[in-house]
């Protein structure tokens, strides 16, 4: 089973060039959208009053090979060369894995509450270092050096969040983790 590729890309655009660098990211969306569709794509702006020129994209794809596929497509070539002239040096490119992948919402700017996101992280942990560590510490590992059956422990834990209790916990509880102040996000 495939599970989502989230990216982060990061650009530093010349002075002056704001206005230009987003109006070409934007038709890139909506023309990606049609060639290399991918699960979202999303911009992010410094913060205003802030002296940073640095803009972040988001994007999420089915599969790592649909990322690479993209990646290397003619039609991001073109785009890269397109901004080029608007943007200092190359992008920066950082998968995102784990926890923060889980809370990422692609189509939104602001990601849910931390507190929410901590009740959902909770949720999902508790119950699962519970069932590990009564299977795994009463019955499994009994016997083993501490150390080396709290590293398995760990491990098996780590790895249930990550592929299969995160996941569901976050599509179950998506419409509470978007609802903000009272408003659907």
């Amino acid at each position: 089973m495939n599970r989502p590729v989230h990216v982060a890309i990061t650009r530093t655009v010349k002075s002056g060039c704001e206005t230009s660098f987003e109006k070409a990211v934007l038709k890139f969306f909506a023309q990606s959208q049609k060639e290399e569709p991918p699960l979202g794509a999303q911009l992010l702006r410094p913060l205003p009053g802030t002296q940073s020129r640095t803009h972040g994209i988001l994007r999420s794809f089915d599969s790592e090979q649909d990322r690479e596929t993209f990646c290397e497509s003619e039609h991001f070539q073109r785009w890269l060369k397109e901004v080029a002239p608007l943007v200092e040096g190359d992008y920066s490119r950082r998968d995102l894995n784990g926890l923060e992948a889980f809370f990422d919402e692609p189509t939104r700017i602001q990601e849910p509450p931390l507190w929410k996101m901590a009740v959902v992280t909770w949720l999902g942990v508790w119950p699962t270092v519970f069932t590990v560590s009564s299977l795994g510490g009463r019955w499994l590992l009994s016997g083993w050096p501490f150390w080396l059956a709290v590293g398995i422990e760990t491990l098996a834990v780590v790895a249930i969040l990550t592929w299969g209790v995160m996941p569901v916990l976050n599509r179950w509880l998506k419409p509470w983790l978007m609802t903000h102040l009272g408003a659907q996000a």
